[in-house]
């Protein structure tokens, strides 16, 4: 039974701690993808193809991981890198797998944001699906009370109004946000805030005012190295130059802007921009180079590019519907089978709760009866350990008698070895004597061992005498 207990805490012990490191490495890799997630969205504005290598570094290690959170936020940022290199169809495909990964958690907030960048993506095609999508993000946003959120909202919709060429209502929301941004102070979007307005003065023809808030924005974007925010700012602001007949500064914001949309890889701004050259050129009566630029703008009619676009947009969402819908079913039927799973594991469990309490009962039993056994062993053992204790006594008293008798011998053997050196020593100088003088021949061979035989029985009688003395303690050595 003992045995039985070692082993469960043993397997307890081994999945706790299997437990803590997995939970040490989910750790770590929650933080890898937060950090990677972080880098790919602060890229959007700079190099949106880095912010979808970094998004695509973060998935991997979700999906590995199992990080639910983090996979719906490497498929949100990784779709606003797709949309700002304008793949709308990859985009949008993002977007639908990071609303999926959101609602699994229930992650309202973020479900939110994919609202917030879906309706930017319907920005040129559809304004009705747009404003659906942003004023439900701006639902949830106010619900949360989240002001971040609340002040990209209101600057998407303010986008559809402008588009719609509601300029005034458009300018509504715009002050709406960039109230929000200056209260938080959130740097990134009130460039954004100043960008916007200034188009909308532009396009309501108060340039003065319009050019203030669009040099503010570009001088702020330059200093955060926002590529994407400076070239479109730039754009607008060579439109204004020719509105007003500056042609030259036209062309040096122009020349600029350019090359900071081949920084960002932005195919449609770097034709916006030779939309505007061919203006400009066209104003300077330059009509050789205009003809050049409008030869190099020259597409499908728009209005067939956006609608098939928007149809292109429509038909993912609803082939992602069919399939959200057929996971659904597979995943009740996958629910099903698991609450019989459960149901089962839970009765073998409770049968093995119940044989477990038997063997406790028993076990609890045969300790009551071990336990008295061990108290009746107890009582003989306290009463050997009392003979024993008497036995010690007497055990002492002899070993102190014999100690004490020991010391004595000691002292003798001490005195007895100090007298022993001392008598023997003397003979023995005699010998050594006799043996150098022997050596030199300066006595007689005979005399010599004659003298010699003399002193060996010297030695022998002393250690005689030390014999009797070791072998009689009431003999003193002196």
């Amino acid at each position: 039974m003992n045995r039985f207990f070692k082993l469960l805490i043993l397997v307890l012990f081994t999945n706790s701690a299997y437990a803590m490191a997995n939970a040490e490495v989910a750790a770590q890799d929650s933080n890898e993808v937060i950090k990677l997630n972080k880098q790919a969205y602060d890229n959007r504005l700079t190099s949106p193809d880095q912010t979808v290598a970094f998004a695509n570094k973060a998935l991997a290690i979700a999906e590995k991981a199992g990080y639910d959170k983090g996979i719906g936020e490497a498929y949100r940022v990784r779709g606003i890198g797709n949309y700002y290199l304008n793949q709308a169809s990859a985009a949008i495909h993002d977007y639908l797998q990071a609303l999926e990964s959101f609602a699994k958690i229930k992650d309202l907030r973020n479900e939110a944001k994919v609202y917030n960048n879906i309706g930017n993506l319907y920005l040129d095609n559809n304004y009705a699906n747009s404003l659906e999508y942003l004023k439900k993000s701006l639902a949830i946003a106010q619900k949360l009370n989240d002001k971040q959120l609340m002040g990209a909202s209101y600057l998407n919709i303010g986008n559809v109004y402008y588009r719609k060429k509601s300029f005034y209502q458009a300018l509504t929301y715009y002050d709406k946000g960039n109230s929000i941004f200056q209260s938080i102070k959130d740097t990134v979007n009130i460039i954004q805030a100043l960008q916007n307005r200034g188009v909308i003065y532009f396009n309501l023809n108060e340039y003065e005012k319009a050019e203030k808030l669009l040099l503010a924005a570009n001088k702020a974007a330059k200093e955060m190295d926002l590529n994407k925010p400076v070239a479109s700012t730039n754009l607008t602001l060579a439109s204004l130059y020719i509105a007003q007949g500056r042609f030259d500064d036209a062309e040096k914001i122009v020349k600029e802007g350019q090359a900071y949309s081949k920084a960002v890889k932005d195919e449609k701004l770097e034709s916006d921009y030779n939309y505007t050259t061919y203006q400009l050129e066209a104003k300077r009566k330059n009509y050789a180079r205009a003809l050049t630029y409008l030869q190099l703008i020259f597409r499908q009619d728009s209005t067939i590019y956006t609608s098939n676009e928007s149809t292109q947009i429509s038909m993912l969402q609803e082939q992602f519907k069919q399939q959200a819908k057929q996971r659904e079913n597979e995943l009740t039927i996958q629910r099903q089978q698991n609450d019989r799973i459960k149901f089962w594991a839970v009765t073998v469990v409770a049968g093995l709760l119940m044989v477990v309490i038997v063997l406790l009962v028993s076990n609890v039993k045969r300790k009551t009866v071990t336990n008295n056994k061990l108290t009746e062993l107890n009582e003989e053992v306290s009463r050997q350990k009392d003979n024993l204790d008497r036995v010690n006594h007497h055990l002492e008293e002899i070993i102190d008698e014999r100690t004490k008798d020991l010391q004595i011998k000691n002292k003798k053997l001490s005195e007895y070895s100090s007298y022993l050196s001392h008598q023997i020593r003397g003979p023995i100088a005699t010998l050594r004597g006799l043996m150098n003088l022997e050596k030199e021949g300066l006595v007689d061979e005979k005399e010599c061992i004659n003298m010699m035989d003399k002193c060996v029985s010297d030695i022998d009688q002393k250690i005689i005498e030390m014999s009797d003395m070791l072998n009689d303690t009431t003999k003193s050595v002196f």
